[in-house]
């Protein structure tokens, strides 16, 4: 066997050099996407208002609602309280964050659902409530004062799915009983380009506190929307 030639040993080498920064790449990527998956775990995320009871187990938040607190800035009522549990990670950009919650609710206003935050005068929290014996589907939203919607459901429910997708200037909340069909229930302003925090509360105003429970919560990135117009008016 004759022994290889000068060109031929450079043209192996290129192809090896070749293969190599692919394989660096592949891995590269892959660990970039165990890096983001990490980013939304639950062990990841972090308390404000941090509850004396809580776990995380099988994926699943567990908490013991924290007694006499809420969500809430002046309108209608004439106090301010800023004090409920919440557990979040902070977003950039525009995404869709969803959750399914279950509650042992027994109090007036007894409550849990999601939460999009950017500071103490804008946030959105959105889930279930119970008023008046029933349970309510119920967005409260706060630009320096808060407002609050409410669709009463004609029976109780065991869980709720609650999802927000956060587009341009907009956060549009969505609730379903099965993760498969889901029915608009709120559309409200809110300060777009600025991160936000984005997470899972509960709330017990008038009560001594609740059992809550959060499973699948995830956060998925959306392309932006202004980005993705100005590509196809700048298409190659």
């Amino acid at each position: 066997m004759q022994p290889p030639t000068f060109a031929k040993v450079i043209i192996i080498t290129t192809q090896m050099k070749n293969k190599m920064k692919k394989l660096a790449i592949t891995a590269s990527a892959f660990l970039m996407s165990i890096g983001l998956s990490m980013a939304q775990s639950l062990e990841k995320m972090q308390w404000f208002n941090e509850p004396e009871q809580w776990k995380i187990e099988n994926k699943t938040l567990s908490m013991f609602v924290t007694p006499q607190s809420d969500y809430w800035r002046i309108s209608h009522y004439g106090f301010t309280v800023d004090d409920a549990p919440f557990y979040y990670a902070t977003y950039g950009g525009e995404f869709e964050a969803k959750v399914k919650v279950t509650g042992d609710y027994k109090t007036r206003f007894d409550q849990a659902g999601i939460m999009l935050r950017i500071d103490h005068e804008n946030y959105i929290k959105a889930g279930i409530e119970f008023v008046d014996g029933k349970f309510n589907l119920s967005a409260v939203v706060t630009h320096k004062t808060s407002d609050w919607s409410v669709i009463t459901l004609d029976k109780p429910v065991p869980y709720i799915w609650i999802k927000a997708v956060r587009r341009l200037d907009a956060v549009e909340i969505f609730y379903s009983f099965d993760d498969k069909e889901y029915t608009l229930m709120r559309n409200a302003w809110m300060q777009d380009n600025i991160p936000m925090k984005v997470g899972l509360m509960a709330a017990s105003p008038d009560g001594t506190g609740f059992n809550a429970h959060f499973e699948h919560f995830s956060v998925k990135h959306l392309p932006d929307l202004r980005r993705q117009e100005w590509l196809k008016k700048n298409a190659e």
